[in-house]
């Protein structure tokens, strides 16, 4: 009686999802799309702050040593 319950719940569950439309190919299309432009904002956001704290003060502190060069 109680596994028939269990059951019986989940298999309701599975008519509502069904009956409103969450399992939809639209709808995971656009989750797909929201993961992408997050992780992209992510991965932009790291190239940013990559690029301004590490790689361009040592980028200009080598062309500054360039042309000072008095060999």
């Amino acid at each position: 009686m109680i596994i028939s319950m269990k059951n019986r719940g989940f298999a309701t569950r599975i008519r509502w999802l069904e009956h409103y439309g969450v399992n939809q190919k639209k709808y995971r299309k656009a989750v797909k799309i929201l993961i992408a432009v997050v992780i992209g904002a992510l991965l932009l956001g790291g190239l940013y702050s990559l690029f301004g704290d590490v790689i361009l003060p040592t980028l200009t502190q080598r062309i500054k040593d360039m042309f000072d060069y008095t060999g």
